[in-house]
């Protein structure tokens, strides 16, 4: 199907929706408000929108620009992804890929910028000569997509830009009514009824990094579940299931996306060293039971990011019920905004 096909089909189920909507403008809408946690679903499947930014370069032979450098097949490390967090989440969450576009160009910076192939590989190969400023422009990509009719129309939950170095992504961005800090600034969208995140990843890296990214986001969205619990990790369990033992020795649990239990640094996922850590007991949550061992890095893969990041991953509770009104099942509050007040 053409652009402008699919651009006037959106167009025509959006004014069928719009037509029956009685509640006012979508300036009138508020937040979206925190569900309650008895409306757990047994599972998630969020629709993904999934935009590829693959330019074509014709002095290579009509090549995609993966082909030319060796970089990941863009498709292969989305199902991989899906995979992994399907698996660390107990088979809980399923991510579906709704509908995928490609474009065989890159993406335009916030200055109306964008490499061309020359350019793109000259910089690429001499390690220098990026476009600055680097930051992609979100509300092209927004336009260009009619991302937030799909939003809104029920078509998709969330948006993946995949492309290469440079691109000017933030690893995660929020986007609409009451967005919030997700691991870049918030945008704040008013032609949208519900929240959405969107999630830039790198082709030219792996599925470890992919993980990092969903990692930090998780970190964005639980420090604001669990924000009126204060600091005390025996009030505020997000903040006791991150300690580590440099900034709580001999209490580590499990630590944070950069810091493994026992790590003394940023990615310091290797160290051999030995602490004591109940990283064990997030297993059995919310009913602990005590346990307590000497764990390193054999743990969680060496030092390996992907590793690391799906042991992490799958420490992170799951469980059903609520522990101070906040759903056991913390993965439902990674994936959905809109039950975040």
């Amino acid at each position: 199907m053409s652009f402008q096909s699919e651009f006037k089909n959106l167009w025509q189920e959006l004014w069928a929706q719009l037509s029956r909507l009685l509640a006012g403008s979508p300036g009138d809408r508020p937040a979206p408000e925190p569900v309650d946690v008895d409306d757990l679903p047994g599972s998630l499947q969020p629709r993904v929108l999934l935009i590829i930014y693959n330019p074509v370069i014709r002095s290579q032979g009509n090549r995609k620009l993966t082909q030319v450098l060796g970089w990941n097949d863009p498709d292969q490390l989305c199902n991989a992804y899906i995979a992994d967090l399907r698996e660390c989440s107990g088979g809980w969450i399923d991510y579906q890929i709704a509908e995928r576009i490609e474009v065989a160009d890159w993406p335009v910076k916030v200055d109306g910028f964008r490499y061309d192939p020359d350019t793109y590989l000259r910089c690429w190969h001499s390690g220098s000569g990026w476009h600055d400023p680097d930051a992609v422009d979100y509300e092209a990509i927004l336009a260009s997509f009619d991302i937030p009719a799909r939003v809104e129309l029920g078509r998709i939950d969330e948006v993946w830009l995949l492309a290469s170095p440079f691109a000017g992504f933030y690893e995660s961005r929020m986007v609409g009514p009451g967005a919030f800090w997700c691991n870049a600034p918030p945008m704040e969208r008013e032609d949208v009824s519900r929240r959405f995140v969107i999630m830039g990843f790198n082709f030219e890296r792996g599925v470890g990094e992919m993980l990092e990214s969903f990692g930090h986001r998780i970190e964005s969205h639980l420090s604001r579940v669990w924000r009126n619990f204060g600091d005390d990790p025996e009030h505020n369990l997000w903040r006791r299931f991150t300690l580590y033992d440099m900034i709580a020795p001999g209490q580590a649990n499990c630590g944070n996306v950069h810091f493994a239990p026992n790590s003394r640094g940023d990615y310091d996922w290797g160290n051999p060293a030995f602490v004591s850590s109940n990283c064990d007991d997030w297993l059995n949550f919310p009913t602990f039971q005590g346990i307590i061992r000497q764990v390193n890095c054999q743990e969680w893969g060496n030092g390996e990011i992907r590793a690391h990041h799906r042991w992490w991953l799958e420490h992170l509770p799951k469980a059903p019920g609520d522990t101070s009104s906040i759903a056991n099942n913390w993965w439902w509050y990674a994936v959905d905004p809109n039950i975040i007040s």
